[in-house]
């Protein structure tokens, strides 16, 4: 599910301001800020306060900000206020949400509009 290229924010880490990283970030300390990265690992310990973008999300502590992802898992242990947009949503027993859940779905083929196939006479 996740790539090697990994980012630690530890325990006792406090970062203020706007977090971007390539690859997966682990997250057991303090965000006060948005964060955007490809991964992202949220532990029992870890606080984010602010938007967070990534394609892959495990929260297992403290988000308080709107949530985009494709996937996004709530283990057991999350605390999430705000509202998450993605593709693909697991809550956990346990785990506490509040806000809403908005669902991406991809037009299936079908959807998609026709051209028209009526020809004009060009004089």
């Amino acid at each position: 599910m996740f790539k090697n290229d990994e980012t630690v924010i530890a325990q006792g880490l406090r970062i203020e301001g706007k977090v971007v990283a390539e690859g997966l970030v682990k997250v057991h300390g303090i965000i006060e800020g948005d964060l955007h990265c490809t991964s992202l690992i949220i532990s029992e310990t870890a606080q984010i306060n602010g938007a967070i973008i990534a394609d892959k999300i495990v929260v297992n502590g403290t988000v308080a900000g709107p949530i985009r992802s494709q996937d996004v898992v709530l283990k057991s242990h999350a605390d999430v206020t705000g509202d998450i947009h993605h593709k693909s949503l697991i809550i956990e027993k346990g785990a506490h949400f509040e806000g809403r859940s908005k669902q991406k779905i991809k037009k299936a083929a079908t959807d998609t509009p026709k051209k028209s196939t009526t020809k004009k006479k060009v004089e």
